[in-house]
């Protein structure tokens, strides 16, 4: 799976503005809306939250995943967000998170979905790319790290 075909410039927020994981929750899901990306934004939100209560996705190094699946989903959907200000996750290494992948997809299509958070994870296991995301001046830098 290539990002750059599930994340575009419509789905990438670099200056998220909540201060919870709710707030960053529901601004993700702006972005997916905004994008044209999903259209049940209530079905959404109750997919994640569902996740969020089985176990937190605060992942390590300030980095969260955000992530569900939904009947009113026909094809995986994704989005980044960076906040300007750490935020409290619940996150496995008690770290406060600034950078957010949301993903939503279809309930009986799993392969998508592993295939993603895969490609996401192996992504930022480098500290580098972590770094770079953050001091992204622009989408188009995002963009470009995301393809290297």
């Amino acid at each position: 799976m290539n990002l750059k075909t599930v994340l575009t410039k419509e789905t990438i927020n670099l200056h998220l503005k909540g201060t919870n994981k709710q707030e960053i929750i529901n601004e993700l899901l702006d972005v997916l809306v905004a994008a044209k990306k999903i259209q049940d934004r209530e079905a959404a939100y109750a997919a994640v939250m569902e996740r969020e209560q089985k176990m937190s996705t605060g992942m390590k190094h300030g980095i969260a995943i955000p992530h569900g699946k939904s009947a009113t989903i026909n094809d995986l959907v994704a989005c980044i967000g960076i906040s300007d200000n750490p935020i409290d996750f619940d996150s496995l290494d008690h770290d406060p998170c600034r950078i957010f992948i949301m993903t939503l997809s279809p309930l009986e299509k799993t392969g998508p979905h592993l295939q993603f958070l895969a490609e996401i994870s192996l992504l930022f296991k480098s500290s580098e790319k972590r770094a770079e995301i953050l001091k992204a001046a622009n989408i188009d830098d995002i963009l470009k790290i995301l393809s290297e």
